[in-house]
């Protein structure tokens, strides 16, 4: 008995230079939920089948969360709102007074989780192979 070739299989481990990094942390996490929020009604979540080819899975940005609480950077309250926006596909509106804690809140966490994201690859920026800004300081006691 032969094993049947399938024509149509996405290879699972496509090359990382046709991945595209996301923009943002926000941008990362809405994509993440939208993953589990289909994988959890159903639907089987596949390497390569997107429209654009990403350098992570959504559980990799889950990973990145979770080391976030495990070292206190991030609290429940952070991961309630995450969770509670991120379902609705959208970030809280400051310029509303009803949205104005939650977006505090959402900053806060998005800005913690763009670091660890940029060092992955899976957010676009510069790592920590890339060289960075060098900026003269004034040494000390000179006015």
């Amino acid at each position: 008995m032969t094993a049947a070739l399938r024509s149509n299989a996405t290879p699972v481990l496509a090359s990382l230079a046709k991945a595209e990094p996301f923009r943002s942390a926000d941008e990362a996490w809405f994509w993440t939920m939208a993953a589990l929020t289909a994988r959890r009604d159903g639907a089987r979540v596949v390497a390569g089948a997107g429209r654009a080819m990403r350098p992570c899975e959504p559980d990799d940005v889950v990973k990145c969360l979770d080391r976030l609480y495990r070292q206190r950077r991030i609290d429940l309250v952070h991961a309630r709102i995450m969770r509670l926006w991120g379902e609705r596909g959208v970030a809280p509106d400051p310029r509303h007074l009803a949205e104005k804690n939650d977006w505090r809140i959402w900053s806060e966490a998005m800005q913690r989780l763009e670091w660890p994201l940029r060092i992955k690859g899976i957010v676009a920026g510069a790592s920590l192979g890339e060289p960075g800004e060098v900026v003269a300081l004034p040494r000390r006691g000179a006015a």
